[in-house]
């Protein structure tokens, strides 16, 4: 099933708390990064699948997703369009419940595939702007470096006049 509805993307993320990011960069100012480091501060379980890396955000880093041992829930694929047709094989073959296609990955015949496979998918959505539209983090920027703020400049007080 395509899942692009308000009510079912907070139905997602709600019921499935593991994510394993794949294409997941060690380089901070990475949207992949950016996304996961966001998800792992709002309680997320955040597997890295990066075969150059180890380990990624204190993560355990995985060649690829047949490697990992525990259940995945979401599978968050940050690869270009033609490299989601294997992923959908490997999510299928570790039983993940969830395909999701962050912004810019768009292959409507994998989307297809997995979705009458039995996996719900979500094509072209950032996991961390959906989170925080749906679950009230807007305001966190995703780094907490303090360099950025809503707030305003304190108004100095008025000259007195001499």
């Amino acid at each position: 099933m395509i899942v692009d509805d308000i009510a079912g993307l907070r139905r997602v993320l709600a019921e499935n708390r593991v994510i394993a990011v794949v294409g997941l960069s060690t380089n901070w100012n990475r949207p992949s990064f950016f996304a996961a480091k966001y998800m792992l501060e709002h309680g997320y379980t955040i597997i890295p699948v990066n075969p150059g890396q180890s380990e990624i955000l204190g993560q355990k880093c995985y060649a690829s997703l047949r490697d990992i041992p525990r259940e995945v829930d979401i599978v968050d694929c940050f690869r270009k369009p033609e490299d989601i047709p294997p992923l959908v094989d490997d999510a299928l073959a570790i039983g993940a419940k969830v395909l999701w296609l962050q912004l810019g990955v768009i292959n409507p015949a994998a989307a297809q595939r997995a979705s009458e496979a039995g996996l719900e998918v979500v094509v072209d959505r950032c996991v961390k702007i959906e989170h925080a539209r749906l679950f009230g983090g807007l305001n966190w920027a995703g780094v907490n470096t303090g360099i950025i703020s809503a707030k305003r400049p304190a108004v100095p007080p008025f000259a007195k006049p001499r």
